[in-house]
């Protein structure tokens, strides 16, 4: 991972900054969901989309008629990722905050083309997420690896940004009575509903039980 860029340094609070690759990549295994910054016949889009790490190298995948992965293949994409842990309560309004982790990416977005390669990237999401799915599932066809696009992303030029701990206050203002505070927050994974046509006996395997997000 590189030195901060222009594109990359924190300048506002700063010291809320991280370059390192621990914090990045922390972040990006605990929150699957990412946006993906990308410009589209002159039009800036922002799309939400799933991504997964692999070393230093993000991916994300959709069908290959997908107007966001045509346009992000072999160009300049900027892709971040947010988690919320907390709404941050303060004695005024303007020191409000939340406590958050975030990841912001700049690069040049790369297609895998090799079947094989895009098989096993597609193989390290699935199991990610669920470890030992890939295996129970029905073998994936040459049509599904067709209309399927993976992207990546080296995370050469990142930055990550987290905010931790309770309000910062004015210090004249801590004698005030108003309750001040956090307020945690945390993405809840509930039990699994059977698919309606299951098979009956069939129980959810455990990596659906132990999933977890955040």
């Amino acid at each position: 991972m590189q030195a901060p860029t222009e594109r990359t340094r924190v300048k506002r609070l700063n010291k809320r900054a991280h370059y390192d690759a621990k914090n990045v990549h922390a972040i990006l295994d605990a929150m699957p969901v990412c946006n993906v910054g990308y410009v589209f016949k002159g039009t800036p889009f922002v799309t939400p989309t799933l991504q997964w790490r692999e070393g230093s190298r993000v991916h994300w995948h959709g069908s290959s008629a997908s107007r966001m992965l045509e346009a992000c293949e072999d160009a300049e994409v900027c892709l971040t990722v947010t988690i919320i842990d907390g709404f941050v309560m303060a004695r005024s309004a303007f020191n409000h905050s939340c406590n958050y982790r975030s990841v912001m990416a700049f690069g040049r977005a790369h297609k895998i083309n090799d079947p094989a390669e895009k098989e096993a990237r597609l193989r390290t999401f699935t199991d990610r997420l669920f470890p030992g799915r890939w295996d129970m599932l029905r073998p994936v066809t040459q049509k599904e690896l067709k209309a399927t696009t993976v992207l990546g992303l080296d995370l050469n030029e990142v930055s990550a940004k987290i905010r931790t701990g309770a309000p910062g206050d004015d210090e004249e203002d801590y004698a005030l009575p108003i309750w001040a505070g956090v307020l945690p927050v945390s993405m809840m994974v509930h039990p699994p509903i059977d698919d309606p046509r299951l098979i009956a006996g069939l129980n959810a395997p455990g990596h659906v039980g132990a999933f977890r997000m955040g």
